[in-house]
């Protein structure tokens, strides 16, 4: 980041977006999302050096939704190792996200881990780990925030009442084999897994792990393999944007991963990691402004990874 002055890019993006018509409409599904304000917009810039840049509503924090599911892959695979590979796979869906025709076609095995059935098969992992999955995701995140992470109890509530294709996922996965705990008990984890709130700066600091090779920066601690590192990043270039994942590594060229609480998270490896945070969500689930604030970004900082 030393060759540029990414607070002066920010602040011209910023001036630009201002004639961006956003078209998008803040999640309604999820009852508790809808109550949002489709306004607010927030960025937060870390560079692996300490580097810092911000604008907007950097610090409020906001649902994180599928975002969550990044790092509970981490934790998963960093436990799992490659053995991780045989309960879902690695590939673009192609489909929805909560796809069950796909699911049903491929025996139960998911496509990828940050679709919603990989993201259960996940969750139904960790439980076979740990006694207490929850304290240790939260334990997982926190080291790589520096603070506590707070949990949105309403939101956990209202993903809870309205789970009926999310149950039908993990019971057809749990019927093909592929779900080895009580299928409750895996749902209850990943709607508390989805409840995750964090601001753009407590985003852009938790991903640099996957800026700088698996390490915290600060501390220097090796909290995943380099190797696992560069797999996940892998992952979320090819998988992270539900249907609109080739648009994004055409348009952006960075790993990332987005959620329908309106924020995306990217990652420049070896440089930085970038958060953005606007609820108004494109045909595709993901934040239309998020989506072009990144393309522009990457366009004026020549960021793309290709």
């Amino acid at each position: 980041m030393k060759d540029i002055n990414y607070q002066s890019v920010l602040d011209e993006i910023i001036h630009e977006l201002a004639e961006f018509e956003d078209k998008g409409e803040v999640a309604s599904y999820i009852p508790e999302l809808a109550k949002v304000s489709p306004e607010k917009f927030g960025v937060y810039i870390t560079g692996v050096e300490g580097q810092e840049c911000y604008t907007g509503d950097y610090q409020e924090r906001f649902s994180i939704q599928s975002i969550s599911k990044v790092f509970a892959l981490a934790l998963a695979f960093k436990n799992m190792g490659e053995s991780l590979w045989s309960r879902v796979g690695v590939e673009p869906s192609g489909d929805p996200f909560n796809s069950l025709v796909q699911l049903e076609h491929e025996k139960g095995i998911p496509r990828n881990p940050l679709i919603n059935a990989g993201a259960l098969v996940v969750c139904d992992v960790l439980i076979s780990i740990f006694k207490n999955p929850k304290d240790e995701l939260s334990a997982f995140v926190e080291n790589l925030m520096g603070g506590p992470v707070n949990f949105n109890l309403k939101v956990f509530l209202s993903e809870k009442k309205h789970a009926y294709v999310n149950a039908a996922l993990i019971n057809l996965m749990k019927a093909f084999g592929n779900i080895k705990n009580d299928v409750e008990e895996v749902l209850d984890f990943y709607f508390y897994q989805c409840s995750m709130e964090m601001s753009c700066q407590e985003l852009s600091k938790a991903f640099l792990l996957f800026a700088n090779k698996g390490k915290i920066p600060l501390t220097n601690e090796q909290m995943i393999k380099e190797i696992n590192s560069r797999r996940i990043n892998a992952i979320m270039q090819t998988c992270g944007f539900y249907d609109e994942a080739g648009e994004f590594a055409y348009k952006v060229g960075l790993p990332g991963k987005s959620g329908v609480g309106g924020g995306i998270i990217a990652v420049n490896p070896g440089i930085y990691s970038v958060a953005v945070w606007s609820p108004k969500l494109n045909a595709n689930g993901n934040s239309a402004k998020g989506m072009k604030f990144l393309e522009m970004l990457s366009a004026k900082t020549g960021s793309s990874i290709f």
